[in-house]
């Protein structure tokens, strides 16, 4: 432009032109001030609304903490950790920019802060660094290590400790052949504006990073969580007990096993009382009951544990049973036939549905009465033929019932067996033995202890009259006549009349005994 013999008027012309020029690229670099207070700005408002976030993140964790220590300890620990690392750091930046910005009168006039003499002259002296510029450094080390430090062994923070050491690296940059010094290449004779920005992008990566660790942390505790290895199954069923022919309509259910989750009140009864402390065990997140099974029949576990979550209880509804049947300690085994009452005495039996507990047992029959749980007395004395049935009736947990019968034959008591002296049939004694042995009577092979007791008696010596005796031992009639009796000759006791104890029927006819004489 300024080349060659130009004329006046050119060389106005020209020179008019390096003038506006000259007005463009001044322009152009307030406009450019103005775009970097603009970002600034932006930059701070984003700043306190991610500052904000951090800290309730952080206060949260400390809640839960305090809810579930064993799960979220660590975590709150490490986040406590981090966030003073980032706080220390922001606080430090802040500090420095409230000082650049004092350099200014107006400090939202960023056409005026097109001059970098504050960090030229308190952080640089000529290719060396001065004391503020070394602490500069040592502040965005301090906390890149720390982040560093604090995430090296934590699995799946790989991907944020590099971007950390990329964001917050010192390193001397490379320019031209050579290389510069990493604060000189960002800050060194830039407009006061720029420095302004690039700190404040400082901060906003701060709680980037804080943000982004914090999350992860607490993504990874829900992925442990939600993770198929911490799942068991469960068997959902509508009832605790089936019987054959029900329809079983059990459902297989997720439920999630976690040490750390632990209720904070555990409030249950067993069939409607509380359980006490020392009746269940919490245990790797589950609550190990330590009760009895209790007696045959359902028994209900209801109430509910609670837990603390966010400050606030929340209740989970405990809902279950489970049923207690009898232990089998013996085989069932019955003889055909043999299903058999007596008249005239009291008949025990024992009544009882398998997995029913007898509070919901019902039998009826004529004679039959309840003695207490499985307990039932028959008395057939009464009963005309020579047979009888006994329904049985239970209830099962769900209400519906269930029924049975058996029947039982009928029969007299046997025929008594007249004894001397406990024995029976034909026997020997000598005459002094028989005179003070005792006449009694008893029941051959009886399963009942029945004992009978004599009344009276005839007795017959051959030769002699017959002499009725009252009660159970020779009178002196009877005496008399035994005297008499030959050696070898036998002596006749019989039309023995017995009697029994609660028996309501008169006895059939006693058989008589026979006594032969040794002397």
């Amino acid at each position: 432009m300024a080349a060659g013999n130009l004329s006046p008027r050119q060389k106005m012309i020209n020179l008019m032109y390096l003038i506006f020029i000259a007005m463009l690229a001044l322009n152009m670099s307030k406009e450019v001030l103005s775009a970097f207070g603009l970002m600034n700005e932006r930059l701070v408002d984003s700043n306190k609304s991610a500052k904000e976030r951090n800290h309730s993140f952080v206060e949260n964790l400390k809640l839960k903490a305090e809810e579930q220590p064993e799960k979220y300890e660590p975590l709150k620990a490490k986040g406590e950790t981090l966030d003073k690392l980032a706080a220390d750091f922001d606080e430090y930046l802040e500090g420095l920019k409230t000082k650049m910005i004092k350099t200014v009168d107006n400090p939202t006039d960023y056409e005026i802060m097109d001059k970098g003499d504050y960090l030229d002259q308190n952080f640089f002296k000529g290719d060396k660094l001065k004391a503020d510029g070394q602490e500069f450094l040592k502040q965005i080390n301090t906390f890149r290590e720390g982040v560093v430090n604090l995430l090296k062994d934590e699995k799946g923070m790989e991907e944020i400790v590099k971007d950390v050491k990329d964001k917050f690296n010192t390193d001397d940059v490379k320019r031209g052949a050579g290389t510069v010094d990493w604060l000189s290449h960002n800050y060194k004779g830039f407009p006061l504006v720029a420095s302004l920005t690039k700190m404040t992008q400082l901060q906003a990566d701060i709680k980037t990073t804080e943000s982004e660790v914090l999350s992860t942390m607490l993504q990874g505790t829900l992925s442990g969580e939600v993770s198929m290895t911490n799942y068991t199954t469960l068997m959902e069923t509508s009832k605790s007990a089936y019987f054959n022919g029900e329809k079983f309509d059990g459902q297989i259910v997720l439920g999630r096993k976690d040490a750390s989750t632990k209720p904070t009140r555990v409030e249950l009864t067993l069939d409607g009382r509380p359980l006490k402390e020392d009746q269940y065990v919490i245990e790797e997140g589950k609550v190990k009951l330590k009760i009895g099974t209790g007696g045959v029949g359902e028994h209900k576990i209801e109430g509910k544990l609670i837990f603390a979550q966010d400050g606030e209880e929340i209740e989970v509804p405990v809902k279950s049973s489970f049923a207690t049947v009898s232990k089998p300690n013996a085989a069932t085994i019955s003889a055909d036939k043999m299903n058999v009452v007596y008249r005239g005495v009291k008949n025990p039996m024992t009544i009882s549905f398998a997995g029913i507990p007898d509070n919901k047992v019902s039998a009826s029959a004529q004679g039959l009465s309840r003695a207490g749980g499985s307990r039932y007395i028959m008395d057939a004395t009464r009963i005309k033929g020579r047979e009888v049935t006994i329904n049985v009736t239970g209830t099962l947990p769900g209400g519906q019932k269930v029924s049975d019968n058996a029947k039982f034959r009928i029969k007299d008591l046997p025929k008594p067996t007249g004894t001397v002296r406990g024995e029976d049939g034909a026997i020997k004694m000598q005459r002094n033995a028989l005179e003070i042995s005792t006449i009694g009577a008893k029941f051959d092979d009886f399963d009942f202890e029945l004992p009978l007791r004599v009344t009276g008696f005839k007795f017959k010596v051959p030769g002699q009259p017959t002499i009725t005796v009252r009660g159970n031992k020779l009178d002196s009639r009877a005496k008399g006549a035994l005297r008499k009796a030959k050696r070898g000759s036998g002596v006749q006791i019989f039309d023995i009349e017995a009697k029994a104890k609660g028996v309501s029927v008169i006895l059939k006819k006693v058989s008589p005994v026979f006594v032969e004489m040794t002397n």
